[in-house]
Order: structure tokens, then C-alpha cells, then sequence
């Protein structure tokens, strides 16, 4: 049985919450081939912007329902790689701080998810050793996109660790999970197309001015991904413009090589969400 989403006390969410058929959450049965998607997660504060909240959910409702949902958020750093509970409603991890405390006692209930670790861990065989499953909840790079894009939390979802940051690693990750596309998974790559936090202006914040840095790493990255130009991609480091203040750290560029691993036509490639919030570009994409 569905769970009727839960209030955030966020005007945004709340009042798209209330528009919701409460007979619509979706039958979990089925096992249509799924895309693979990168996806600019945004923090918590997500929930009051009633323009992300109508593009994810837009988005959610034109794909295919997923049997089961697999995250690669950029806040679980770990390796070897590592699987979040399997529990049917494991505690989340609130992975933040400054916010307003109402999202701390957020919830996000999905089904038990033992038959996708099993799945995980089969097409990952051989891939650097087992596959480790931990007690771990979801983080907010999954709950939160995944509390608006699936509000009933109808789905079974599970969390990988990224246990490298080597892009050619995480695409053959990519490429290894892939077939789970033909099961019905869903394959998420969460993190933030830009993410120079440290050198957002008060101006970025107050006004929606975008630094150069964003705009120009955005750029790069648009023309690439338009392109399918995985070598460019690859060689970020050395091409990409802007990207000691777009990525001062790469862990949110660090889940976009696990959508393009995983897809099965780079040609495909669809961004679903462009533009910027507090300056960081929010680009977000699918590929089949």
C-alpha cells in the first residue's frame, strides 16, 4: 500500500501535494526498459521552490514507472562499493546542516529492496570484490528529488556508495548496471552540474546572478553532452573551463559518468532541466 506524502510544512511542496490524486500512485509491477538519468539534486530548501518541484515532478511523470529505484548520490563516498538498507523503511539520513529543523523530521517510507541488491551485487560480480550492504538510509541527494518525483514512495530505492571518483571507473560502473534497465530499474546519477558553493556571491543568492565560472563549465558541458563526446567529458580535469570554482570537488560530476555508462544510446541524450538556482546550474538529463 501507497504512503500518502507527507507534509513538509513548505508552501511549494505542500500545495503540490494537495493537487495529488491519492488513488495515482503507480503499480510497481511492471518491467519496462527505464532510462538512465543525471540529475541536479538541489538541498532540502528544494521543497519551497515551486519551479523545481513542477520540473521534477513533470519529468516523473513522463518516464516509465520504475520497478525499482538505484541512486548514486554524491554525499556517500566510499569504497569498496556499498549498498544502503534493503529495509522497508530504514531511516533517512539528514546530511545537513542550516536549514530549517522540519527537514530533519522528514520521512520517505519505501519498500523492502532485497531483490535489487541481489541484482546489484549479480551484475557487479567480479567488479573489484562483493558488493558490501550496509544499515545505511538514504541520503538527501536521493530522498529529497525522489520525495517529489515519487511522493508516495510506492518504489522500492536503494543507494550506491561512489567508490571512486575516476570517471572511467564510474562509467564501466555504469556500464555493468545497465542491464538492470531492462528489469525496470530506474538508474540515478544525483549530484549538481555546478557546485562552487564557497564562491557563491550574496548577489547569486539575492538577485539569481550567475558567476562566470557556472556559466562557463555549464556551457562546456552542454556542448559536450549535446556532442555524446565522452572524451572531453572524461578529460574534465584538463578541458573543462571554470572548474576550480565549478567543482572545487568533483563528487556532484561524479554521478554524471554513471547515467552516460549506463546508456544504451548516447544520441538519445535529453536534458530535462536547465537554468540556475542560486547561480549553480541545475542541468539535468536522460539517456535510454
Amino acid at each position: 500500500m501507497s504512503t500518502p506524502p507527507q507534509s513538509t510544512g513548505g508552501q511549494a511542496f505542500d500545495t503540490y501535494v494537495a493537487g495529488l490524486d491519492p488513488t495515482s500512485a503507480r503499480s510497481v509491477e511492471g518491467t519496462a526498459a527505464l532510462p538512465a538519468l543525471f540529475l541536479s539534486h538541489g538541498a532540502p530548501p528544494l521543497f519551497d521552490d515551486p519551479e523545481w518541484i513542477t520540473e521534477l515532478a513533470a519529468w516523473a511523470r513522463r518516464l516509465p514507472t520504475p520497478r525499482g529505484i538505484l541512486v548514486l548520490s554524491a554525499h556517500w563516498e566510499r569504497a569498496p562499493i556499498t549498498l544502503s538498507s534493503t529495509r522497508a523503511s530504514a531511516p533517512l539520513v539528514y546530511d545537513f546542516s542550516g536549514f530549517h529543523p522540519r527537514f530533519s523530521t522528514m520521512t520517505y517510507p519505501t519498500p523492502e529492496a532485497g531483490w535489487m541488491a541481489d541484482a546489484v551485487g549479480a551484475a557487479l560480480s567480479g567488479a573489484g570484490g562483493p558488493v558490501v550492504r550496509s544499515e545505511r538510509g538514504l541520503d538527501h541527494g536521493a530522498w529529497v528529488p525522489l520525495k517529489v518525483m515519487y511522493p508516495f514512495a510506492e518504489i522500492p530505492c536503494l543507494q550506491l556508495s561512489i567508490p571512486s571518483h575516476d570517471p572511467l571507473e564510474v562509467l564501466d560502473l555504469g556500464r555493468r548496471l545497465a542491464a538492470l534497465r531492462d528489469d525496470g530499474v530506474l538508474l540515478i546519477g544525483s549530484g549538481f552540474m555546478t557546485h562552487g558553493l564557497p564562491y557563491l556571491s550574496r548577489e547569486n543568492f539575492t538577485e539569481g546572478t550567475v558567476p562566470s565560472w557556472s556559466a562557463e563549465f555549464d556551457r562546456w558541458a552542454a556542448d559536450a553532452l549535446e556532442r555524446g563526446d565522452l572524451d572531453e567529458l572524461v578529460r574534465y580535469a584538463d578541458r573543462a573551463p571554470g572548474l576550480r570554482f565549478a567543482h572545487p570537488t568533483v563528487e556532484h560530476l561524479t554521478p554524471l559518468f554513471l547515467a552516460l555508462g549506463a546508456a544504451h544510446d548516447l544520441t538519445s541524450l535529453t536534458t530535462t532541466v536547465a537554468g540556475y538556482r542560486f547561480g549553480l546550474s541545475k542541468r539535468s538529463f536522460e539517456v535510454s
